[in-house]
């Protein structure tokens, strides 16, 4: 495998987020060909009679989450005459082209950015005068497919080179590479190579095998902690759809996720050349509760296929609500106004509000499910979104899902962009159902709201958003810009973000690069986080990271009482002169040995060292609340016994309080 450099990996990865941003701006306002608005995976066909594909590459490079794609097919015009050979291309919705090239028999052409109408004129012209000639086009609507045609005589060879960058994003826990491969046709030199580099190392790396079981298998892994290169090279042989068939079996998603690994819930930062990028992807936390509207769409063209799969998603959907959600159900036909379901929807959220039905530590959304365009009353695209975002709170998410080809999914997309969401066209097929249910997967866990990345001083300019209405378990936030010192690779930031209302507590991370500050603002819960069985405060210091968790019980249980869990990751760097509680808890004081049967069959004994003192325990079963708050999860424990003679410092009263001040009023 070959690599390059971290800084120079990081420096261009920095690069690509600000042409990125420019890129994007320029699709938009002027509509210029190398940019896709709409798309979910990239494929590439070789179209043409008489073709021969010599060759089909596709490289990936990934670093810092950051992709370059580039996609290289040689093919011959076998043909006795000229002939259009065609190239079609999808890419990832966030990608952009930043090169585009072809060899025609030696001669390169460099490809240009033209207005459609003077490049579809340029393309007749060198038609109609014999000259090798091609084209890139989109779907004007979708935005999805770029083809590219080049008109060749007979036995002319033909070399395609498209890159394409793209910053990929993470859902549920997961970053996933997609490179839809569609040759058309049997491949002499068919490979794929995908090259991933995480500086903090490389959490795991899997490829579903979602090419169909011929090619189960084929699929090669080789990696390191922070270094990983996937492999896809079938055989002429392995490419056929059977053993005689001269058909290429290869057609569909080849699919690559991975994640990171994470040092704390600070956040990641990279600073390399004057540029840096911040990471913001914090775990275990409890998840705030929902109230939903859903703006369904129940007009006739809904009705069949679609009806079904709406529902089926929504029997999902519903199902997975906890005991703190609420939720309501807006249909609407043709007979209704298309906006005034939505305003209905901001109503019935507003007036639950005043009421004081929604709880500060919650979040509230509404999700719109059509396939068409408003048809009665106020048609006007434009005004309804005027008149939603009037009446939409601030605190308050739109989120789009469009169902076919008929909607308009521009319009969807800017009013749910507008309104802090998002939007997500669904293609009406079997898999629908399935994809609706994927959508909502990703918005069904919030963690935090209003959450603002800061750097310390005057220290950094040119600033990507910063600023960001909610944050999503599995997800993550990325910040980037550069520093005003371009010597210094110093750099200190925190972010801040509410589990309540805007308005009251907020939620303070850390991070620094190259090191952690030794300093962090702790978080007092507000009163109206007072309902909640397990509160918590994690708190960093240095390289140390403690998280304390009240547990409370009801006041009359006959057995359990109210308790502090203290729990501390295996990665905390302590020194050898750690003491009390903490340091004896610490992996290199102890040593566990001779397990045996203990007095109760499904109890283990053992010899545990710590310090020099030898203590008999016994491991049996105990309750982890990080991650289920309500009912928490059964993990194995060692047991000391004798108060914890031997293995604390002192005796235990030395670390009993009088008294716990709490804010929280008794169960």
């Amino acid at each position: 495998m070959q690599f390059q450099s971290e800084e120079s990996w990081i420096l261009k990865c920095v690069s690509w987020i600000v042409c990125v941003c420019l890129c994007v701006y320029v699709c938009v306002c002027a509509r210029a060909y190398v940019c896709v608005h709409v798309c979910v995976y990239m494929y590439v066909t070789i179209q043409g009679y008489d073709i021969t594909v010599k060759s089909y590459k596709v490289e990936s490079r990934i670093t810092s989450r950051y992709s370059q794609t580039t996609v290289r097919s040689s093919v011959v015009n076998s043909g006795n005459g000229p002939q259009s050979i065609g190239f079609n291309v999808q890419i990832p919705k966030r990608a952009f082209i930043s090169n585009f090239t072809m060899n025609v028999n030696g001669i390169t052409f460099i490809g240009s950015v033209k207005e459609k109408t003077v490049a579809r004129r340029l393309y007749a012209q060198a038609r109609a005068r014999g000259k090798a000639a091609g084209i890139v086009r989109t779907n004007s609507q979708e935005m999805e497919t770029f083809k590219t045609e080049v008109h060749v005589p007979a036995g002319s060879k033909v070399d395609f080179e498209l890159h394409y960058q793209e910053m990929m994003q993470r859902r549920q826990g997961i970053y996933t590479h997609t490179l839809h491969l569609q040759p058309g046709r049997l491949v002499p030199l068919l490979q794929v190579d995908v090259y991933i580099y995480e500086p903090k190392g490389i959490k795991f790396v899997q490829t579903p095998n979602t090419l169909g079981e011929q090619f189960a298998g084929l699929t090669k892994i080789v990696r390191t902690d922070s270094k990983a290169h996937v492999v896809f090279h079938p055989s002429l042989l392995q490419q056929r759809k059977c053993a005689n068939c001269t058909e290429s079996a290869v057609d569909g998603v080849f699919t690559i996720q991975y994640d990171v690994e994470r040092e704390s819930n600070g956040g990641e930062l990279q600073v390399s050349d004057g540029h840096f990028l911040h990471f913001f992807a914090p775990s275990n936390l409890s998840p705030l509760s929902k109230n939903i509207v859903f703006v369904i769409d129940v007009s006739g063209s809904m009705w069949g296929l679609k009806m079904k799969q709406t529902v089926e998603a929504m029997k999902a959907i519903l199902d997975g609500l906890t005991m703190e959600d609420f939720f309501s159900i807006i249909d609407f036909n043709h007979n209704t106004e298309h906006g005034q379901a939505l305003l209905k929807a901001v109503q019935m959220l507003l007036k639950a509000q005043s009421q004081g039905m929604i709880e500060p530590r919650s979040i509230s959304m509404i999700i719109l499910v059509s396939d068409g365009d408003p048809t009665v009353g106020e048609i006007k695209l434009s005004a309804i979104q005027k008149n939603v975002k009037q009446l939409m709170h601030k605190e308050f998410s739109l989120y789009s899902l469009g169902i076919g080809f008929d909607v308009d999914f521009d319009f969807l997309e800017r009013i749910a962009m507008e309104n802090r969401g998002m939007a997500q066209r669904i293609y009406a097929d079997s898999e629908a159902s399935t994809q609706m249910k994927q959508f909502y997967s990703q918005i069904s866990s919030p963690l935090l709201r209003t959450i603002s990345v800061h750097f310390t001083g005057d220290t950094v300019a040119n600033i990507t958003q910063n600023q960001f209405d909610k944050f999503f378990d599995g997800t993550e936030l990325v910040v980037a810009g550069k520093l005003k010192d371009m010597a210094s690779n110093m750099l200190h930031a925190y972010t801040t973000a509410s589990t309540v209302s805007p308005s009251t507590s907020k939620i303070t991370f850390v991070n620094s690069k190259p090191s952690i500050p030794s300093w962090v603002t702790p978080v007092t819960p507000s009163p109206s986080e007072a309902k909640t069985i397990h509160q918590k405060v994690t708190v960093v210091i240095d390289k140390i990271s403690v998280m304390v968790m009240l547990h409370r019980v009801w006041k009359k249980h006959p057995i359990n009482v109210d308790f502090l869990g203290i729990y501390m990751p295996s990665d905390n760097q302590y020194s050898a002169q750690v003491h009390g509680l903490i340091g004896a808890s610490q992996a290199f004081f102890l040593k566990v040995f001779d397990v045996r049967e203990g007095t109760e069959p499904e109890k283990k004994a053992a010899t545990m060292e710590v310090k020099g003192n030898k203590l008999t325990v016994t491991r049996g079963w105990q309750k982890d609340y990080r991650q289920d708050r309500k009912y928490g999860s059964d993990v194995y424990c060692w047991f000391v016994h004798n108060s914890g003679k031997g293995f604390i410092d002192g005796h235990y009263t030395s670390y009993i309080v009088s008294e716990l001040d709490s804010f929280l009023p008794p169960l």
